[in-house]
């Protein structure tokens, strides 16, 4: 390893980045809230539809990040940028792909999730423009992945940061009509991400160029290097199905709301999810961070400190995790406080907060331990418990609960609750078995 990576400074760059993509979300929802309840929730809505598609890049993308991290782990530097180049390519081609589905379809899509009157005029007019441009958001996953797997977390972060600062301005420019503009609302803030976007995949660009490849690169794509294609489907398939089992479930959940929710239950679930993707930052920067130290130790064949090290991660991520619960507790009626003043809503919204307590302990085990499996190469076992738990419970449970027993709302965040404790105790399980060792699939004895 050219650089020392160790949590910590792999963890914090990861954690400032994924704060302000989160803010990103939040500053969207904040803006649209002072403009419409309604537009606000519709655009949540439109974001698990772009959520998902975004998640085909994550085949590519997240295999990318594992394959990489164990080839450099086991000095196969040619191998890693074979891997890079075929993951930039094929992202940018299926990008390209969604982008004109979305664009084309997304009334459609939004219509069979349940959507109807104002919630899909809103939603149709951001997921149009989002969707239509999803392609940008392919290529910046794919060489975000890549400069992780090297150790460069600090360079995404920083133009994070500046996504972020563009994407504030416009979106106060665009939505609340500020220096003259006119009030574009649902269609200012999908005009403020698109244009953000772009921005910084230009600057990402000419970083990724200059600090971690050239544009030669891509030379190595012809002849085409099918074995790196091969490995990149058969680890990034299993390695982004429990993502997908769980977007889908997560549709599927939203399309109950629609239908069997009230009004205010759905605007409050909207502003619970965003309130509380600020609780689990922690964990979801840390998993990321494990993921990657995890693959250079396997791919190195050091299988004692990579078990350390997971360990240490999953500790700090349950401190972290529950104290920021708990802090969000104290704070549940200012927080919700500051995207509404519907009484109803705040009252649905504390109850949901303090729920939500079990769910992050269940989904900080997760968010670190799946992607440690991940970085060992043990791609499956994750999936395939997915698949039951989910459908079981988030979405059998979530309607049982809901609309059988009436508990609405309540119903679905105790559905959730139980569907991420019963993961994450497997996830713990399987980790203490060992037999992720077994799994890797690149180690130091192939040189």
């Amino acid at each position: 390893m050219k650089k020392k990576l160790t949590l910590f400074n792999l963890t914090w760059p990861i954690f400032v980045e994924t704060l302000l993509f989160m803010c990103l979300g939040f500053i969207d929802v904040f803006a649209l809230s002072q403009f419409d309840d309604v537009a606000s929730s519709a655009v949540g809505t439109a974001n698990q539809v772009a959520g998902l598609c975004t998640l085909f890049f994550s085949v590519l993308s997240g295999a990318s990040t594992i394959l990489i991290s164990q080839n450099l782990g086991a000095g196969l530097r040619k191998d890693a940028s074979e891997t890079a180049a075929v993951a930039i390519v094929f992202n940018l081609a299926l990008g390209l792909v969604l982008s004109a589905v979305l664009a084309i379809f997304a009334e459609s899509f939004l219509v069979l999730m349940g959507a109807q009157g104002s919630v899909l005029e809103y939603a149709s007019q951001y997921l149009r423009v989002v969707g239509g441009f999803i392609f940008v958001q392919a290529l910046l996953n794919s060489m975000t992945a890549i400069l992780r797997s090297h150790g460069y977390t600090k360079i995404s972060m920083y133009v994070t940061v500046m996504m972020n600062v563009i994407n504030t301005a416009l979106d106060l420019i665009f939505v609340l009509g500020l220096f003259g503009m006119p009030v574009l609302g649902v269609f200012g803030v999908a005009l403020a991400t698109t244009v953000s976007r772009f921005i910084g995949l230009a600057v990402l660009t000419v970083v990724f160029f200059h600090c971690v490849e050239k544009p030669s690169l891509f030379r190595q794509l012809w002849p085409l290097p099918w074995k790196r294609l091969k490995e990149l489907i058969k680890v990034g398939v299993p390695a982004s199905a429990e993502s997908f089992n769980y977007n889908i479930s997560q549709l599927v959940v939203t399309s109950m709301a629609l239908y069997f929710l009230s009004q205010d239950e759905y605007i409050a679930r909207n502003y619970v999810q965003n309130i509380t993707s600020f609780f689990y930052i922690f964990s979801a920067s840390i998993g990321q961070a494990s993921q990657i130290l995890t693959g250079r130790y396997v791919g190195a064949g050091d299988f004692k400190k990579a078990d350390k090290s997971v360990w240490h991660a999953y500790r700090l991520s349950l401190v972290l995790s529950m104290t920021l619960c708990v802090i969000g507790v104290i704070l549940r009626y200012p927080l919700l406080g500051i995207f509404t003043e519907n009484e109803a809503v705040l009252q649905i919204g504390s109850s949901l907060i303090l729920i939500n307590i079990v769910l992050e302990l269940g989904r900080t085990t997760n968010l670190v331990l799946i992607n440690s499996l991940r970085g060992a190469g043990d791609v499956y076992f994750p999936s395939f418990v997915s698949v039951f738990s989910v459908w079981l419970l988030t979405v059998g449970l979530s309607y049982i609960l809901a609309v059988v027993c009436g508990m609405g709302i309540f119903g679905m965040w105790i559905a959730l609750a139980a569907d991420e404790c019963c993961r994450g105790a497997f996830m713990l399980w399987r980790w203490k078995s060992g037999k992720w060792r077994q799994k890797a699939i690149v180690t130091a004895d192939a040189t």
